[in-house]
């Protein structure tokens, strides 16, 4: 009961918040959400993205994550396409629907709740808490696959509805998060410390402002869409992220053979709502805007009810030995 009020207070209610301080704000102002969603790619998502890779230590040991997040992502993309095929999806709501099941949201809501767990008991030991670190860098290395991932074949995908894949993959490679990632990873192999240039503080404000810049722009996308309650589509792809992703976990944690607290960040991370950024990707590319954001907020909601359960099988599932 402690985690789920937690889950409802720190991050679900927070998030909707913000959301319907944008809806408010469109219904109120002509605000261009063209503009705001290209401050959040091409500044806000790489900041965030180059600052947590720059300060996470990054072990060898985490290599069978990237390898299981990565079976995963390959996973999602080839079932959500086979069931597009099946329902005679068009193109473009094909990879609305892709991108909806196969990016999901492993940094603002992730990284917290990854914290709050493997922080509060049966975790912690004499007042200190061991396994957070541990927990945190396999949460950030899900984040590295997910962000490349998202702002590569996301974008690619949302393309492709309305331009030839070759137009689309231009696009991507302006896109700065390409760049920023290798650069980190390059920056920590040498021995200066990037922390104390005077650019250090203005990546870490720019960092900060991704969630909420984000989630407000989720609200003008709302503010602009036609609900659809009987969407059946929209509640496939929620349940097939909130629960097939877990199902899905499970027999790729069981293959490689993992256990403990690493298996633990697996499962719980796999049953995270659809990513914000998708939504935001569907509106820059106008590819079924309504949908995806339809299918963000819906799985938002429902993730404070199936993560408590997705934590509480974790702990069974998978001991500390």
């Amino acid at each position: 009961m402690n985690v789920f009020l937690f889950i409802i207070t720190n991050n679900i209610i927070p998030i909707f918040l913000l959301i319907i301080i944008g809806y408010v704000l469109s219904k109120k102002f002509a605000l261009d959400i063209q503009t705001i969603i290209k401050l959040n790619f091409y500044i806000f998502v790489p900041s965030f993205a180059f600052v947590n890779l720059y300060t996470t230590q990054i072990s060898f040991e985490m290599a069978k994550v990237l390898i299981a997040t990565i079976v995963m992502l390959l996973i999602n993309l080839t079932v959500s396409w086979v069931i597009s095929k099946i329902k005679k999806y068009d193109d473009g709501l094909m990879y609305a629907f892709t991108n909806s099941i196969s990016f999901y949201n492993v940094g603002n809501i992730g990284i917290p709740l990854i914290t709050l767990v493997f922080s509060s008991s049966p975790f912690v030991v004499n007042g200190e808490t061991p396994y957070l670190g541990i927990a945190l860098t396999a949460q950030i290395m899900v984040f590295v696959v997910q962000s490349i991932s998202v702002n590569t074949v996301g974008f690619i995908n949302a393309g492709r509805a309305n331009a030839h894949w070759g137009e689309s993959l231009r696009q991507v490679l302006r896109m700065p998060t390409v760049y920023v990632i290798p650069l980190a990873f390059f920056l920590k192999a040498i021995s200066y410390d990037m922390t104390t240039l005077p650019i250090w503080p203005a990546l870490n404000y720019s960092k900060n402002a991704l969630v909420p810049i984000a989630l407000i722009a989720l609200g003008i996308q709302l503010s602009r869409t036609s609900f659809e309650f009987k969407n059946k589509k929209i509640y496939l792809s929620v349940v097939i992220r909130l629960l097939g992703g877990p199902i899905l976990s499970m027999l790729i944690i069981h293959a490689l053979s993992m256990e403990g607290i690493v298996a633990q960040v697996l499962f719980i991370s796999s049953g995270l709502p659809t990513a914000v950024n998708t939504a935001l990707i569907a509106v820059e590319y106008d590819n079924y805007p309504d949908f995806v954001s339809q299918v963000v907020m819906t799985s938002t909601l429902l993730s404070a009810v199936s993560i408590v359960f997705i934590i509480y099988a974790a702990r069974i599932l998978y001991p500390i030995m």
